[in-house]
């Protein structure tokens, strides 16, 4: 970034919707930028300290066990947002409960050419053909360790990927579980993401098997007796025989837990925004009832038996509070702060607390997965 580019950008002391006091005032001036510009522009300024805080301690109703972790709310960042482990502590000090970062690949590689994301503003949706651009598992390792050093709180999960040149993928994430499973709250094996060739095809029922199989002895390699939970993120446009498989193997395979949903190459005919016949993967508000559709579907397939965490379209306390009566103990998101600004985590949190007092539920655990009873 040029002299020029930084001076204006911190006398606009503003980032891609993560200022709070500022937001509505600046949204348009981020918004003639291109979306990845207005988006680098974010995590410069987070790296410096120009980010805002959240509003204090969480209300004690919205506090999360899970994995042996105690999750101080449940909204947390999706993966996508930091994917090089730069800004974690910026991003929790808004107020999620926890941060996932990634995707990670074990080698740097540039994603695919740009323009790769697209807003679509009237939709509150973003479409993107990104395929994992990145720094790779060593500069990750190196900002997850200096993080942790000087950190006092927060959770992180870490999200794996693989380089879109591989051509044994196996192999790729059990690198990025050695690298990175010391570090990690959580690890993710991400299999759904639309932009990269021939990843999906990993939700088939024996090549996750065996994926889930040797991520986990790379993991207990580096960790042998107290190992990260292990997650798989799945996409939200299976079939019902591949919801079965995956649920079937999550259960069989002992998963810690699922990611529902990622982006959908799904195009609802009630988009309007004039990129949406753009290639690539659908976020926001159209995925709202279609991520959640299959979160119920998977906490159903499973019994509850095995912990989801639901994304995909949560803008408001409504969407999210759909998931968790849908099964999700957990629910990210990204897109729409985009939107929303900052201020959207803050307004979920209460909107939370109202609707579980208001159901008669003491605690978060209480209201996973009700709409089933």
């Amino acid at each position: 970034m040029g002299r020029t580019a930084r001076t204006s950008f911190r006398r606009l002391a503003v980032s891609e919707g993560l200022l709070l006091d500022r937001f509505s005032l600046t949204a348009p001036l981020l918004r003639a930028l291109d979306p990845e510009t207005a988006h680098d522009l974010t995590l410069w300024a987070l790296r410096r300290g120009l980010g805002p805080r959240g509003t204090g301690p969480d209300n004690p109703i919205l506090a999360v066990s899970l994995w042996g972790r105690t999750f101080p709310n449940p909204l947390g960042l999706a993966a996508g947002f930091d994917k090089n482990a730069s800004v974690i502590g910026p991003m929790l000090d808004l107020g999620f409960g926890f941060v996932e970062v990634g995707s990670v690949t074990p080698q740097p590689q540039p994603g695919n050419p740009r323009p790769r994301v697209f807003r679509l503003a009237t939709d509150r949706a973003v479409i993107n053909r990104m395929g994992f651009p990145g720094e790779g598992v060593a500069v990750a390792a190196r900002n997850l360790s200096a993080w942790r050093a000087r950190a006092q709180y927060g959770l992180v999960g870490v999200n794996l990927g693989k380089n879109k040149e591989t051509k044994d993928a196996v192999a790729d994430y059990a690198a990025g579980a050695r690298a990175l499973a010391a570090l990690a709250d959580y690890l993710v094996i991400n299999v759904s993401s639309p932009n990269t060739p021939g990843l999906r095809a990993l939700q088939g029922r024996s090549e996750l098997e065996d994926l889930i199989v040797q991520v986990r002895a790379a993991r207990d390699e580096v960790c042998p007796n107290d190992g990260p939970p292990l997650l798989v993120k799945i996409a939200p446009d299976l079939g019902v025989a591949e919801r079965s498989d995956i649920a079937e193997v999550a259960l069989g395979q002992g998963i810690e837990g699922l990611i529902v949903s990622n982006t959908t190459l799904q195009r609802p005919s009630s988009l309007r925004g004039r990129h949406r016949g753009e290639a690539g993967g659908l976020s926001g508000q159209p995925l709202s009832e279609l991520s959640t559709a299959l979160l119920s579907d998977m906490y159903g397939l499973t019994g509850g038996r095995v912990p989801l965490i639901g994304v995909g379209g949560v803008g408001g306390p409504d969407q999210a509070y759909a998931k968790i009566r849908a099964g999700a103990s957990l629910i990210q998101l990204y897109t729409a702060m985009i939107y929303e600004g900052p201020g959207l985590i803050a307004r979920i949190k209460a909107g939370l607390v109202q609707r579980l007092r208001a159901d008669g539920f003491a605690k978060l655990a209480e209201a996973v997965g009700a709409d089933h009873a």
